[in-house]
């Protein structure tokens, strides 16, 4: 959520400092996050300029190698080799609606069909179900 500003700055006082040409003076420099997700802040700012002011629109982001995880540990950790595969699907069909493969064109808003084994059906109380569901263990621990 930090403005390229911040890195850009960062970059030329590392120049400064380590008195180099090269960027961040010649230092590593890691970054991490979900650059589709988090983007800086901009009050009252378009679109346009909230995209802008984020490092991938920076002249650094042209000399960062971009690593993907490939394994989502998160969802699979833990779980019988059974549900592995449809958690699998989850998590591919998750990356698809952050990489915009799903709900057609989008200019900040788009509809998602939700896939109906994932939605929660007629119950007296969907919210319970919904916890129940997210952390089954929950209501049995004391």
């Amino acid at each position: 959520m930090t403005h390229k500003h911040a890195f850009q700055a960062l970059d030329k006082s590392c120049k400064d400092i380590l008195k180099s040409k090269l960027l961040f003076g010649g230092k590593v420099v890691v970054f991490g996050g979900d650059f589709r997700q988090i983007l800086p802040i901009i009050k009252k700012g378009s679109r346009q300029q909230t995209v802008n002011a984020s490092l991938c629109s920076s002249y650094i982001w042209h000399h960062c190698g971009v690593l993907k995880l490939t394994r989502n540990l998160r969802l699979t950790i833990g779980q019988p080799m059974a549900d592995i595969e449809e958690t699998k699907k989850f998590s591919k069909w998750l990356l698809d609606i952050g990489e915009g493969k799903i709900g057609g064109p989008n200019e900040g808003t788009t509809k998602i069909e939700i896939p109906d084994d994932l939605l929660i059906k007629q119950c007296d109380d969907p919210i319970i179900k919904l916890i129940q569901f997210v952390y089954p263990n929950i209501l049995n621990s004391s």
